[in-house]
């Protein structure tokens, strides 16, 4: 008989990726039920925040019930004495392709993906929280058209300042840099910028300061419909909306987001263009991992 490997008494079937100190594998429970389970190890004393980070994740994705957020089922902990060694976290298993991968078969197609995007981002607003890492790695679609907002390691609380730069090159809002106020708004520029390189395959200015140079302003982007005259003007003018360095000029929430989404995708039924998806460009840094740094002094 062939050897079975076990965590926790769930069938490991693969290992479906790998994190800071973390690694998610995809397991069947004696049901037949499959799901995705993180494995996080707490090998320094520094390694403590991702334990925490794991833990925090949980409780909002456990919270929160929309068809567009993974949900988190539960967590088991492993002590060695008193001191909590590592952990795993049971979450729903999402087979799909992230953003980056994912090819919408037009314009229409794409709008929607993205109304269910800001339809799960508007629930976690609803609730008092906010993603703050919206990009195109942290978004799932599955071949039944199912689309999964995942990892919420750096979602906080609406109004919280962080003590560290989180967020990802390319998408992060000046306000994450900044260290300022974490607010819906910030989820709205995050999202805006998924939509710009959903839409023209190059990303935005990004507010990230490089090689330790200061903060400098990040200069305004040409609109998706400069780069490419096929993306209606509506639906050019939602996401220059989104991406606005000033919070104050961008849309006061995620719901008006959705509800312009919407005209927009209404518009495009009745008068569908003839849209070809970008491919990223291969020089962006579209992949970037999220960063985490320390405060300039």
């Amino acid at each position: 008989m062939a050897f079975v490997e076990e965590i926790l008494g769930l069938q490991i079937l693969a290992k479906v990726g790998e994190g800071a100190r973390s690694t998610i594998y995809a397991v069947k429970d004696r049901a037949g039920q499959v799901y995705a389970l993180k494995h996080v190890v707490k090998q320094t004393k520094d390694d403590h925040r991702f334990i925490q980070q794991a833990l925090s994740e949980h409780r909002l994705a456990h919270k929160l019930r929309h068809p567009s957020l993974r949900i988190s089922h539960r967590v088991h902990r492993r002590r060695r004495g008193l001191r909590l060694r590592d952990l795993y976290v049971q979450m729903e298993f999402v087979d799909g392709k992230t953003l980056e991968q994912y090819q919408p078969r037009d314009l229409i197609d794409l709008c929607i993906v993205c109304q269910k995007i800001a339809e799960g981002l508007s629930a976690m607003h609803v609730a008092g929280f906010v993603h703050a890492d919206m990009k195109p790695k942290n978004v799932l679609v599955t071949d039944d058209g199912r689309v999964k907002l995942i990892d919420f390691g750096q979602s906080c609380r609406a109004g919280t300042v962080k003590k560290r730069i989180q967020g990802t090159p390319d998408y992060i809002a000046p306000e994450q840099v900044k260290l300022k106020p974490i607010t819906p708004r910030t989820d709205v520029y995050n999202f805006g910028a998924t939509m710009y390189w959903m839409l023209t395959g190059q990303t935005v200015a990004s507010a990230m300061p490089k090689d330790n140079l200061p903060l400098q302003k990040v200069p305004a982007c040409p609109a998706p419909n400069e780069l490419r005259s096929d993306v209606p003007t509506g639906l050019s003018d939602l996401v220059t909306d989104c991406i606005k360095n000033k919070v104050e000029n961008r849309p006061g929430s995620m719901t008006l987001v959705c509800e312009r989404l919407a005209l927009a995708t209404s518009q495009l039924q009745t008068h569908p263009p003839l849209f070809s998806s970008p491919q990223a460009d291969p020089n962006s840094n579209s992949d970037s991992p999220s960063t985490q740094l320390l405060p300039s002094t």
